[in-house]
């Protein structure tokens, strides 16, 4: 019973805080209106008058006809959660047959095939789904077979939605369970069964598959998040009328509530009776007397502690030698760690990549004043002779081509790169420093009660899409009026900073805190406590340096999900600083970026790009790709110059090459039968 009303309680909170986030739409949009309202005046209007009236729970369709929310939204939730559970199990059942099928290979053949995991894995989503538009309209006008069904409002298509959803997902739990079976391979249980002779693929379905199943579970968890976040890009790539195409159409509070509850709620569900199922039951010996929560709760012991805890933060802080604080210490030590990495050429070359793209954006913008070519009509030397009209195809007169305005497309990457690059390091730097800093809260200063209620909130998180959730907070503030921005640039810029560090933060925190908190269960930090170290040594001494490389890996692979965002943005005409709409009422121009960063470039590659055979605008997708690609390298490095630091070698084909050079250096001893003598 008390289980149960947690999970009541916790699903009310993440209610709450949905029926919190569907107001801030309208809010800012209302909020330089002589009539608009503060922020919980909207919300406690849009509760009493909406939300919890019968008669508000209605859709508008076209602005004028109502309709019961539930009949419209309903049959849209059902066609979306049938493409999303079919690609969950079509990638999951990919996943088991493929590692089930390739764990017993040889390393020679099982190295190359991780590589080029890892090389998939850094495809975004968005060029899967555009390559695999590309195939189907080549093999139509080629051959005109048609492969796939097209969408449309009566005609609903599963089979090309379901196997893009299902591509990413497969291949990463597949090096998830190539990995954990890897690992359970090497256990002694296994060691002892293979030497009773029992065959391999009796011991993998027998024993390792039942013991990494719980395991892979809380994978899996983050997994359907990711693709909770594709599946709202694949609905609009694909032309799909799931709950996000009418979420888009009618942007009012109630539209908000009712989607994101409908797909919040099925997965909570889940995801809570699959905890108890795969739940490790623990013994715990309790001490506790009866009645003893009383005594804790009473107001003089409730005072007591929080007097205690605030002391224990002065004490911290008064540890502090300010007097030998150094501004430049801390950067003069990341510049030793920094030099220490570069050694390794994945790390090198990842970072010379964002180094030499960043520091030639910044140089071209201070030199032409980001300057951008455009040539709407492209004349031959005679001047009248017209050779070709935008959007100007490679190589002439742009190497790259143009869009559809004339403008280089090169020279918009050129310019775009210094905001799309740097801001999104700063929003995975952003992400990291924050959640370290309330990690160390979570780890010394929180109870096994309160960190288990922290968990279990910013848990709720995954069972909202992180694009859909950046979609609805994101769109009054990048979106002008027919009067313009509501916020200057700068505003804008820093809003979607903080919105975008803020949606992820309770998250990094969680994961931080639990690396944090393995550290401490270590041998070493009790003698560390025994001989009295305070906390803020056990963390600069003793967990910083275990988990610097963890952290990061952390920030490689938040920079990666940051790019992600921006791409799913920018195929909804969300620009990061702002978006330049024409209200212009015959011939508009299209949607543009006010900042050239790369998303704005996103909107270009879509139907009509495929359709016209433009197909120099993948060249934007390309630029993603090896950004993505060079932080996969940098990852990747930290991880072999970790292995090397706890003794793990990465390059054995390198070291059994050093070691026959250096033994034929070595002197040798002939040895023969008088070399011997028999003793009696």
């Amino acid at each position: 019973m008390r289980k149960f009303a947690k999970i009541i309680i916790y699903y009310l909170l993440g209610t709450i805080a949905i029926l919190a986030l569907s107001v801030f739409p309208k809010y800012f949009q209302m909020r330089d209106f002589p009539e608009g309202e503060g922020y919980f005046s909207t919300l406690f209007s849009f509760l009493s008058k909406e939300f919890f009236q019968k008669e508000g729970w209605v859709y508008t369709l076209n602005g004028v006809d109502q309709k019961p929310i539930l009949d419209v939204l309903w049959p849209a939730f059902i066609y979306s959660m049938e493409i999303l559970l079919c690609a969950i199990l079509l990638g999951c059942f990919v996943a088991f047959i493929l590692s089930l099928s390739f764990f017993f290979l040889p390393k020679f053949l099982l190295q190359p095939l991780k590589r080029f995991l890892d090389l998939i894995e850094s495809i975004p989503d968005i060029i899967i789904a555009t390559l695999l538009q590309t195939i189907v309209v080549v093999i139509y006008m080629k051959t005109g077979v048609e492969i796939f069904a097209v969408a449309s409002y009566s005609n609903e298509a599963y089979l090309a939605p379901i196997i893009t959803l299902a591509i990413i997902p497969a291949v990463s739990l597949f090096k998830i369970l190539l990995l954990m079976m890897e690992e359970e391979y090497l256990k002694v249980y296994v060691t002892f069964a293979r030497s009773k002779g029992i065959a391999n693929i009796a011991i993998l379905l027998k024993h390792i598959l039942r013991n990494i199943i719980p395991i892979s579970y809380h994978h899996l968890k983050i997994i359907i998040w990711g693709m909770l976040s594709s599946q709202f890009i694949m609905e609009r790539l694909f032309n799909v009328h799931g709950i996000t195409y009418f979420l888009v159409e009618n942007f009012t509070p109630i539209t908000i509530a009712v989607s994101l509850l409908l797909i919040f709620t099925p997965f909570f569900v889940f995801f809570q009776l699959m905890e108890e199922v795969v739940r490790e039951e623990k013994e715990t010996v309790k001490d506790v007397k009866k009645n003893a929560w009383k005594y804790h709760w009473r107001i003089n012991n409730l005072v007591a502690s929080v007097k205690i805890y605030f002391k224990n933060i002065r004490d911290s802080i008064s540890l502090i030698k300010w007097h030998t604080f150094s501004v430049g210490r801390p950067f003069i030590k990341f510049l030793q760690v920094f030099g220490s990495y570069m050694k390794n050429w994945k790390f090198a070359l990842g970072s010379l990549f964002f180094i030499g793209v960043i520091g030639y954006s910044v140089a071209y913008s201070l030199i032409t004043d980001n300057h951008i070519d455009q040539i709407r009509l492209y004349y031959a030397d005679d001047g009248s002779t017209l050779i070709s009209a935008m959007p100007h195809a490679p190589t002439e007169p742009f190497f790259f081509g143009s869009d559809k305005l004339g403008y280089s497309l090169f020279d918009q990457l050129v310019v775009g790169a210094k905001y799309t690059l740097f801001f999104a390091l700063l929003i995975a730097f952003l992400r990291v420093i924050g959640g370290l800093i309330l990690a160390i809260f979570y780890s010394f200063y929180f109870t096994k009660g309160l960190q288990s209620i922290f968990a279990k909130l910013s848990d709720s998180i995954h069972f909202m899409p992180l694009s859909l959730v950046a979609y609805i907070l994101l769109r009054p503030i990048l979106v002008p009026t027919i009067e313009g921005y509501t916020n200057t640039f700068t505003e804008r810029i820093l809003l979607e900073t903080l919105i975008l560090t803020i949606l992820v933060l309770p998250l990094t925190t969680v994961l931080i805190g639990k690396e944090m908190n393995h550290v401490l269960e270590n041998e070493f930090i009790i003698s560390a406590k025994v001989l009295g170290g305070n906390k803020l040594k056990l963390f600069t001494r003793h967990v910083l340096p275990h988990i610097s490389a963890r952290l990061t890996i952390l920030f490689g692979q938040q920079f990666i999900q940051v790019l992600l965002i921006f791409m799913h943005l920018g195929l909804f005409n969300y620009f990061f600083g702002g978006t330049k709409v024409s209200f212009d009422p015959l011939f508009p121009d299209p949607p543009m970026s006010s900042t050239y960063e790369w998303s704005g470039l996103i909107g270009q590659v879509g139907r009509s790009t495929i359709s016209s055979g433009r197909f120099w605008y993948f060249y934007i997708l390309v630029a993603f790709m090896l950004s993505i690609f060079a932080m996969q390298l940098i990852i990747q490095g930290v991880k072999e110059m970790q292995q090397v630091k706890v003794g793990v070698t990465y390059k054995l084909p390198k070291l059994r090459g050093e070691k026959k050079a250096n033994a034929s250096k070595l002197e040798t001893y002939p040895i023969s039968k008088s070399s011997f003598n028999q003793i009696r």
